[in-house]
């Protein structure tokens, strides 16, 4: 489906897609790819206005190189924190010296970035962050605290990290949004949380007294708060659009599956597919219509909703299509030589956490509750 794409969004596809083509395949060093895709200009599409980024690009054309990413073989991208979450937030809230340092390193794949904002006594409560940033006589913040669920913090250079610069201050009051070098031995602490997949995408951070220098807090001290959510408002539209691809394929996996193993002669099988197939396409209208707006408090809310229960349960349903075949390694397996597991099971054990991460659905339902539909407050403790 082509709505809002234009015949020039078609020919930028296209070059996308012949670049992806050429070099994407065997891509398997991720900063040397991130490097790659800087100096090819397909980092901070839509930044040249500023000076910053690569190349100019409407909108739809940065759907259209986010969909034809997500369709190549390409691996993952290590640089997307900083390119999708750190950079417009920059662009809002930063000082001119702050875009002018930061933002060139991560249009060049040069820099990689983590979100410091989850903490073990806070969860999804972002407002509930104990972290403390101390402000010292040499110019710098002195950070104490631990942050959890933070994604590729193994391999980042640098760590944006909501802390309580106020001593004694509760909720959103006191906290500011410091950008903190993640080099510094025997002051951050990286340890990879293992995962039911076997993986460790995700770490706990410690800090101890690590530094951060005053001119690299983000919005003002005290403004920790509101520059936090005007990012997690950038966790939508481009990157929705582009997640919804992959969940495409998926999706195709799962169908394949059902029709190998003949679970699509059940017709409740039948009907899960086909429901699953079109809440994936009212997902894709909902991210297109509200592709570049502003004023819409809960589409954050919404969107996480929708894609994270659709995810666990197309993971459900994977199993489901597989039967008892699922539930088992390979026919070679000893107790001695760990095995991988296959796209299906990976995508079944992956997919329980899509409720959890990124806010919870208690929480989105919080916000939209409040926010959007002007409910009373939940009691706090």
């Amino acid at each position: 489906m082509n709505f809002g794409f234009t015949g020039e969004d078609e020919t930028f596809r296209a070059e996308a897609r012949e670049w992806l083509a050429v070099h994407a395949e065997g891509a398997e060093d991720r900063r040397t790819w991130e490097r790659a895709l800087g100096k090819a200009g397909w980092i901070g599409l839509g930044w040249a206005q500023g000076g910053y980024g690569n190349r100019t690009a409407t909108l739809t054309q940065q759907v259209a190189w986010a969909e034809e990413y997500a369709r190549s073989p390409a691996p993952p991208r290590s640089g997307h924190i900083g390119e999708n979450l750190l950079a417009p937030t920059l662009l809002a809230h930063g000082t001119q010296e702050q875009k002018s340092r930061f933002l060139p390193p991560v249009a060049a794949g040069e820099e990689l970035w983590c979100q410091g904002y989850s903490e073990p006594g806070a969860g999804s409560d972002l407002a509930g962050v104990s972290t403390k940033a101390e402000r010292a006589t040499d110019g710098t913040y002195r950070i104490t605290g631990q942050k959890i669920w933070t994604s590729l913090a193994h391999e980042a250079d640098w760590c944006f990290v909501l802390a309580r610069t106020e001593p004694g201050s509760r909720r959103h009051q006191g906290l500011s949004f410091l950008l903190v070098p993640m080099d510094q031995p025997g002051r951050v602490e990286v340890r990879p949380i293992r995962q039911l997949t076997g993986t460790s995408d995700f770490n706990e951070v410690f800090f101890d007294g690590a530094r951060a220098r005053v001119e690299h807090v983000v919005g003002g001290e005290g403004g920790g708060w509101r520059v936090a959510m005007s990012l997690l408002g950038y966790e939508r539209g481009v990157s929705t659009l582009a997640q919804q691809v992959g969940f495409a394929d998926e999706l195709g996996r799962v169908v394949r599956a059902a029709v190998e193993s003949g679970a699509v002669r059940d017709p409740v099988v039948r009907d899960l597919l086909v429901r699953q197939w079109a809440e994936l396409r009212v997902m894709r209208w909902n991210a297109l219509r509200t592709l570049g707006s502003s004023g819409d408090a809960g589409a954050p809310s919404v969107a996480k909703l929708l894609w994270g229960g659709w995810h666990q349960r197309l993971g459900e349903l994977a199993m489901r299509v597989r039967g008892a075949a699922g539930a088992v390694g390979p026919a070679d397996w000893s107790p001695s030589v760990p095995y991988e597991l296959d796209a299906m099971q990976h995508l079944f054990l992956f997919s329980r956490a899509d409720t959890v991460y990124g806010g919870s659905d208690q929480i989105q339902r919080t916000i939209i509750a409040e926010r959007v539909l002007g409910l009373p407050r939940e009691p706090k403790a």
